[in-house]
């Protein structure tokens, strides 16, 4: 049975659509993937992650994410979508025991390392327990409104995702490759509160990108331990 629900509300030439987006009260699964440029054991897990860009189930029972980390940018190029604090998201969750260490490529799956990949799996266990409903939605002026009414939350997180980005990298370890990347997380957002929020989003960042869509979900205030989670495409 479908989790949660997409409702396309309409479609304004100023901001390419304004949609709407709901979950089910089972935990929509979250994929994490935390990568770079640098890596040259990067790309394999990179193209797994667009290939779930054809899955019949994105945005409707799971969400992926790519955080490209900066602490490979060292050894010859600097990765243009990596940033310090996604890095520092991959040490917190080594510090919250989530992970064993920082390394790439890295998943988090449901707030749990997913060393599987490693080992030829590409599939995951569904996380089915019952955590409550989240409601998001964004206007042709981007004003942001989310609502959940489950339990334990602290903070709603907003991630702008870039689609169908293209790289010809020119150094280091991936020198003379041309790598496409999809689900980066380009803008990330973070707001207090426990029930209720509504923020005006900035002008998303244009890296090239083909598509841009949306994540977003909620924590604890004093943990990245995701509650629960929506998303979808903007345009």
């Amino acid at each position: 049975m479908t989790k949660w629900f997409i409702a396309l509300l309409f479609l304004l030439p100023s901001f390419a659509s304004a949609a709407e987006w709901t979950s089910g009260t089972s935990k929509t699964d979250v994929v994490e993937l935390f990568t770079s440029e640098g890596c040259s054991s990067c790309p394999p897990a990179d193209r797994w992650l667009s290939s779930l860009k054809s899955s019949p189930e994105l945005f409707k029972e799971f969400v992926p994410m790519a955080f490209h980390v900066d602490y490979w940018d060292y050894i010859g190029w600097k990765d243009p979508f990596a940033k310090a604090a996604y890095s520092e998201r991959q040490r917190n969750y080594v510090r919250e025991g989530h992970v064993s260490q920082s390394y790439t490529p890295g998943i988090v799956i449901n707030n749990k390392e997913w060393r599987q990949w490693f080992r030829g799996q590409r599939t995951w266990t569904d996380d089915t327990k019952q955590v409550g409903v989240l409601k998001a939605s964004v206007n042709d002026k981007r004003r942001f409104k989310a609502e959940f009414d489950g339990e334990k939350a602290g903070q709603l997180h907003i991630a702008i995702l870039g689609m169908g980005l293209t790289t010809s990298v020119k150094a280091g370890e991936n020198r003379g490759r041309e790598l496409t990347h999809d689900f980066v997380v380009l803008k990330l957002i973070t707001v207090p509160g426990e029930k209720s929020w509504t923020v005006t989003l900035p002008e998303f960042p244009e890296k090239g990108q083909k598509r841009n869509a949306i994540a977003a979900w909620v924590t604890p205030s004093n943990s990245q331990t995701i509650l629960q989670a929506v998303g979808g495409y903007v345009d």
